[in-house]
């Protein structure tokens, strides 16, 4: 699709969607890869693909000091994102036990989720040693490019 029949299809959906009770709503191109999704009083930052010749997206790890009034633990906290948009998953298959749980010891390049993308299943690894403190994205919902995943301690 060009630019010009993307925003075609994008005012014709808003004009469309005026005056309805629809809270969100997902549009894929499978042709060109576009996806598209529009969701009503959300601040969601828009889902764009990076250019081909776009430079590797930075680390998906970030740390943060935790917050005092939530009584976590005087360790640093790590919050692991997504590195891509897809479907989490926090089991290899819907009959097994997660990948990690919270409180478990997991080490650099240990799988922690699958992120589905374009019908290709892509295992997120831990970037470093830690504990799980949290686990913040449910299974089998969509998540979105820098996303937190999890939380980890020890780091």
């Amino acid at each position: 699709m060009t630019q010009g029949e993307i925003l075609d299809l994008l005012e014709g959906i808003l004009t469309r969607l005026a005056g309805t009770d629809v809270g969100v709503l997902l549009v894929e191109d499978e042709g060109s890869g576009l996806k598209l999704r529009i969701e009503r009083g959300a601040a969601a930052p828009p889902v764009c693909a990076p250019p081909a010749n776009a430079p590797e997206p930075a680390p998906a790890v970030r740390t943060r000091a935790p917050e005092a009034a939530s009584g976590a633990s005087a360790s640093k906290l790590a919050e692991i994102r997504a590195p891509i948009v897809g479907t989490f998953y926090a089991a290899p298959a819907p009959d097994a036990p997660p990948f990690v749980t919270v409180g478990q010891a997991v080490s650099k390049g240990d799988t922690l989720c699958i992120i589905e993308a374009m019908k290709m299943m892509n295992e997120i690894e831990a970037e470093r040693d830690g504990v799980i403190a949290r686990v913040l994205a449910q299974n089998g919902s969509l998540v979105e490019f820098g996303q937190p995943l999890f939380e980890m301690e020890g780091v």
